[in-house]
C-alpha cells in the first residue's frame, strides 16, 4: 500500500513538472513584447541552462556550437549612395579597408554585408549602426540559409549600435552575459561572417578594456583634418563636447570586414560584446579588434525597443583625461582623473556645483583614469538618474557629489547658446556662386537636398581646395542647405569656430573644414 502511494506521488510530481515545463515553453513560444530584452533573456535561460563550462583547459566546441546558429549574415543594398552619405568617417574607411587616410570618399558598392546576433526567438537582432545605416533594404540570412527582410527598430551613431527585427519565430538566440566581469587575459570567441565567408569562429584573449580609439565622432561629423592629424601624432583625443561613447573591449581574436555586428562571446557561450572595429593599416586583421561591451548595449537596445531612439543622460561638461604631460601643461600636481575644462550653463554638472578646473576622480566609487571609465557608466543611465561622483575641487578639497543627469535637449540648448563661435566665413570668402540642385541632380547622387557650385573664382578659397563646378554641397556646419541664402545663413557660426562643408561629386562624397578667418 505504501509503495502504491509513493508511486502515485511520483506520478503526480512528474505530471506537475511536465505541466510546468510546457507552461514555460509556451511562455517562451508566445513572448510578451512588453517585457524588456533582459527580462525575456532571464526567462528563456532559467529553464534552458547551457551547461557549458569554462573550467579547466580551454575547449570552445560547446560555446561555438551554442552561439553560431544565432549569428546571422546581414546584407544591405543602397540606391546610388556613396560611402560618406552614411556618415561613415575616414577612420571607419581606414579600419574597415575602404581606403585610407583623409582621402575624399568614393562611390560605395551597391551592396554591403555584416553580421548580427539574435537576442530573442521572435527575431530581435543586434548589429552595428554602420552596418545598416541608410540602407534601402536589409536582408538577414539565417543559419538555416533562410532569408528574411529586416526593419530597423532603432540605431545610434554615438555607440554604433542598431536593433533590427525580422518577422520569424522560433529562432535560436544567444545569452547576454556581463561584460563588467570580463577580465584581461580571458579567452573569447569572435563569431561572424568576415570577408563574405560563411559562419566563422576565431579565438583569442581579451587584450584590454575601456579602449577609446577615436573611431566614433560627435554630431555625425568627422574629426577635422587638424584634429585627426594631431590624434595620429599623439594618440590623444581632442578636448571638446563629445556625444560618442567608446569603451571597447580589445581582443586579438581575428576580426575582419564583415565581422561588424557579430558576437564576441566568452568560453561559457555568453555574449559579452558586439564586434565593431579593427585597427589596421591594411584594412584586414592585424591582431587588434574592438567590441562594444554588452552592458552598454543592453541599455541602448532597450531604449530602441521602447522609444525607437536612445534616451541619454548627460553631465554637461567637457574634460581632458589627465596624465603626466597634461598635468605639466596645466601646471597641476594631479595626473589621474578627468580635468573639467568647461561646464555647460544649465547642465547637470552646473546644477550640482561642479566648476571649471575641478577634477573628477571617481564615478560610483570607482577610480577614473580615462574618458571611457566615465562615459560608459553614464551611457548606461537615463535622464533623471543620479550618478555619484568624487570630485577634487580647485581649492584642494574632495567632495562627493550626486549629479542628476539631464536630457540631450537641455545640453543641446546650452551648447547652442554658449558654444556658437564666429567662423569668419562668408560666400564672398568662399569665392564661388551657387544654384539650387535640380531633382535630377539630387536623384543622380542619391541626396535629398543640396546646392550646385556654378562658378569658382581662381585664387580664392574653393579654388584652393580644388572644388570644381558641378559639385553639390549638402551641408554647411551640419545644416542642410538648398539655396545660396541657406549657405549665407549657415556660414557665420559653428560650435568650434570652424567652417565644415559636406557634399558629393562624381568622385564620391567629401567633407572638409577650415578656419574662416
Amino acid at each position: 500500500m505504501e509503495i502504491k502511494k509513493i508511486g502515485l506521488i511520483a506520478l503526480a510530481a512528474s505530471f506537475i513538472g511536465g505541466a510546468a515545463a510546457i507552461g514555460a515553453y509556451k511562455l517562451i513560444e508566445r513572448p510578451n513584447d512588453s517585457f524588456t530584452l533582459a527580462d525575456r533573456q532571464k526567462t528563456m535561460f532559467a529553464s534552458n541552462v547551457s551547461g557549458i563550462s569554462s573550467a579547466g583547459a580551454p575547449d570552445f566546441v560547446q560555446a561555438a556550437a551554442a552561439v553560431s546558429p544565432a549569428v546571422v549574415h546581414i546584407k544591405t543594398t543602397y540606391q546610388g549612395k556613396s560611402s560618406r552619405d552614411s556618415g561613415m568617417p575616414d577612420m571607419f574607411e581606414q579600419f574597415f579597408g575602404f581606403g585610407g587616410g583623409m582621402q575624399r570618399g568614393r562611390r560605395q558598392p551597391q551592396a554591403a554585408s555584416g553580421s548580427g546576433v539574435i537576442l530573442t526567438p521572435d527575431g530581435y537582432i543586434v548589429t552595428n549602426n554602420h552596418v545598416v545605416d541608410n540602407a534601402d533594404k536589409i536582408e538577414v540570412i539565417l543559419s538555416n540559409r533562410r532569408k528574411a527582410t529586416a526593419k530597423v527598430i532603432g540605431k545610434d551613431p554615438n555607440t554604433d549600435l542598431a536593433l533590427i527585427k525580422v518577422d520569424v519565430d522560433n529562432l535560436p538566440y544567444v545569452k547576454m552575459g556581463n561584460s563588467d566581469n570580463v577580465q584581461v587575459g580571458e579567452w573569447v570567441l569572435a563569431v561572424g561572417f568576415p570577408l563574405d565567408l560563411q559562419t566563422t569562429v576565431t579565438a583569442g584573449i581579451v587584450s584590454a578594456k575601456a579602449r577609446n580609439i577615436g573611431i566614433l565622432n560627435r554630431d555625425n561629423g568627422m574629426m577635422t583634418e587638424e584634429e585627426y592629424d594631431e590624434y595620429r601624432r599623439t594618440g590623444k583625443q581632442p578636448s571638446r563636447t563629445n556625444n560618442s561613447i567608446e569603451s571597447f573591449i580589445q581582443t586579438d581574436a581575428a576580426i575582419n570586414p564583415g565581422n561588424s555586428g557579430g558576437a564576441l562571446v566568452n568560453a561559457n557561450g555568453e555574449l559579452v560584446g558586439i564586434n565593431a572595429a579593427i585597427a589596421s593599416q591594411s584594412g584586414r586583421n592585424e591582431g587588434y579588434g574592438f567590441a562594444i561591451p554588452i552592458n552598454l548595449a543592453k541599455k541602448v537596445l532597450e531604449d530602441f525597443k521602447k522609444f525607437g531612439s536612445v534616451k541619454r543622460g548627460f553631465i554637461g561638461v567637457t574634460f581632458t583625461a589627465l596624465d603626466a604631460d597634461v598635468a605639466e601643461e596645466l601646471k597641476i600636481k594631479e595626473n589621474t582623473g578627468l580635468y573639467v575644462r568647461d561646464v555647460l550653463p544649465g547642465g547637470a554638472a552646473a546644477a550640482a556645483g561642479i566648476k571649471e578646473g575641478d577634477i573628477i576622480k571617481k564615478v560610483e566609487g570607482i577610480s577614473i583614469y580615462d574618458s571611457p571609465d566615465l562615459q560608459e557608466r553614464i551611457g548606461r543611465m537615463s535622464p533623471g538618474d543620479k550618478v555619484a561622483l568624487t570630485v577634487l575641487k580647485a581649492d584642494g578639497s574632495t567632495k562627493n557629489i550626486n549629479v542628476t543627469l539631464k536630457g540631450e535637449s537641455s545640453v543641446a540648448l546650452a551648447a547652442k547658446s554658449d558654444n556658437s563661435k564666429s567662423t569668419g566665413a562668408s560666400i564672398s570668402k568662399l569665392g564661388a556662386s551657387f544654384a539650387p540642385a535640380t531633382a535630377a541632380q539630387k536623384a543622380k547622387y542619391g541626396v535629398k537636398n543640396g546646392v550646385v557650385v556654378t562658378n569658382v573664382v581662381p585664387g580664392q578659397m574653393f579654388d584652393y581646395w580644388g572644388v570644381k563646378k558641378g559639385l553639390i554641397i549638402t551641408k554647411i556646419n551640419g545644416t542642410d542647405v538648398n539655396s545660396a541664402a541657406d549657405i549665407e545663413k549657415a556660414l557665420p557660426t559653428s560650435r568650434d569656430g570652424r567652417t565644415t562643408i559636406a557634399g558629393v561629386s562624381d568622385e564620391g562624397a567629401f567633407t572638409f573644414s577650415f578656419n574662416g578667418n
